[in-house]
């Protein structure tokens, strides 16, 4: 049995906790707020987030960092990107080295253009680190329903382990060395999944839909190598399977949020879709790098209110005709 922390009480957190105290581990989750600690302590639930969903009783939660990370071996970081910096310095002196870290959130810094492991690097050296990603929707993992993720370090020991100790029955973590690429796709695929999104919302076909999720992961595929990723992981779990279950259904998020663009509704009240913070940094990295990524570009541009999703469809059309593998 290992000992876990969860840093963040939303959705995801809530899921990965309820696998890992489910599979015979004990498990804290540090949390924000007073109300989710007392809903889950008293009522094995957290209402806000998973509400249909019966919290193991092996699983707790605290507002002190001390009680959750002391004893742990593993802490799971589930924290959005954009919050990641203040998290991590918050943190620090509550954290040992020996412990595991274990990135479990996916974007891109947008005033830096840093991933979550260069954010880690810089706040939290010396640090053993991994990053978790890949097709895997929360309310599917905390159901126990059969799912596989990459997980990612620098080095293929420290991968093997962190593949094992995460690793559950419905659970499956295949092992990788290239965090860059892990994360790369885990982020993008989001600023896709906005797109594909906006092409339901608007009602223009499944043909369209595929087209937009197959030139996508072109784009993806470019800009994560240009970024440091490898073509096989860019082809794998956290890359173009992430994107196939992102850009496909309303539980995805950056896909709903996508679907009110479309249909030109209030997105005031939408969940964080973090694909909104990357889009404008993913383009701009794009750019700088001389990489042709349309979709991207304008999903950036539609979210600046730049053009709508009607004027955005138009003028990707009306691109210059090339090859396809150009």
């Amino acid at each position: 049995m290992s000992r876990f922390a969860v840093v963040g009480a939303g959705a995801w957190g809530t899921a990965l906790a309820s696998l890992y105290a489910r599979a015979g581990h004990a498990v804290t989750i540090l949390a924000r707020d007073a109300d989710t600690v007392r809903a889950i302590e008293a009522d094995r639930c957290n209402p806000r987030y998973l509400p249909d969903l019966t919290l193991p009783e092996g699983l707790h939660a605290t507002l002190d960092p001390d009680t959750a990370l002391g004893d742990a071996g593993i802490v799971l970081l589930v924290v959005p990107t954009q919050s990641l910096r203040a998290a991590a310095t918050a943190l620090k002196p509550h954290l040992r080295p020996d412990q595991l870290v274990v990135l479990c959130s996916k974007g891109i810094e947008q005033d830096t253009g840093r991933f979550a492991s260069d954010i880690l690097a810089e706040e939290l050296p010396g640090h053993r680190l991994a990053v978790l990603s890949g097709p895997s929707f929360a309310a599917d993992v905390a159901r126990g329903l059969p799912t596989a993720v990459t997980i990612a370090a620098d080095e293929t020991e420290a991968a093997d382990e962190a593949a094992r100790l995460l690793s559950t029955e419905t659970f499956r973590g295949y092992a990788a060395t290239d965090m860059r690429g892990v994360e790369a796709g885990g982020a993008l695929k989001n600023v896709l999944a906005l797109a594909a999104g906006a092409v339901a919302g608007r009602g223009l076909g499944a043909s369209a839909q595929a087209a937009v999720i197959t030139r996508g992961f072109v784009e993806l595929r470019r800009l994560g190598a240009a970024l440091g990723g490898r073509p096989e992981t860019l082809m794998g779990l956290s890359g173009l399977g992430d994107l196939i279950l992102t850009c496909s259904s309303p539980q995805s998020r950056n896909f709903a949020y996508g679907v009110a663009l479309g249909r030109g509704e209030d997105r005031a009240g939408l969940k964080l879709a973090e694909g909104v913070h990357t889009a404008g940094i993913a383009a701009r990295l794009a750019e700088e790098r001389g990489i042709d990524a349309p979709i991207i570009a304008t999903v950036a541009k539609i979210l600046a209110g730049g053009m709508d999703v009607g004027e955005a469809v138009q003028a990707l059309l009306a691109r210059p005709l090339k090859r396809e593998f150009d």
